[in-house]
């Protein structure tokens, strides 16, 4: 069942296979709803937050199979959602969409359990798709 509404949160059901559940973090909001339409045609069930602070509340009471996440964010940033979350011990999937693309970026992403990281402006939200769809 997706996440409860809130305010800036948003939920979209599409012909979702059972345990397709995917956490989208992002501020920009046309991207959200970009990757949200995409996510949904292609049958997944999707809830969109846009900002940390509150994804972390939905993340820990909803269960999802992959978090997509933004490293920058207002009120909590992705990599302080990733050590609060522990991603790690909770065993969800990370991948990273960020501006950011810096090594050191990426290497604490994936230290921190990101199986993942798209620099958004290279990345068309196909290979994003296809990324997911081979990590679950």
């Amino acid at each position: 069942m997706p996440a409860k509404k809130a305010p800036d949160t948003k939920s979209t059901s599409g012909k979702a296979k059972a345990g397709n559940k995917i956490l989208i973090v992002e501020d920009e909001r046309p991207l959200a709803h970009a990757l949200e339409l995409k996510f949904g045609h292609e049958g997944f069930v999707t809830t969109t937050c846009i900002n940390g602070l509150e994804a972390l509340e939905v993340a820990k009471k909803n269960k999802f199979d992959m978090i997509l996440l933004d490293l920058i964010m207002p009120q909590m940033d992705g990599f302080t959602f990733m050590e609060e979350l522990d991603v790690k011990k909770k065993k969800i999937k990370v991948i990273i969409l960020s501006n950011l693309g810096q090594e050191e970026d990426r290497i604490r992403a994936q230290e921190l359990g990101a199986v993942g990281y798209f620099v958004k402006s290279n990345t068309p939200i196909t290979q994003i798709i296809k990324t997911v769809k081979a990590a679950l």
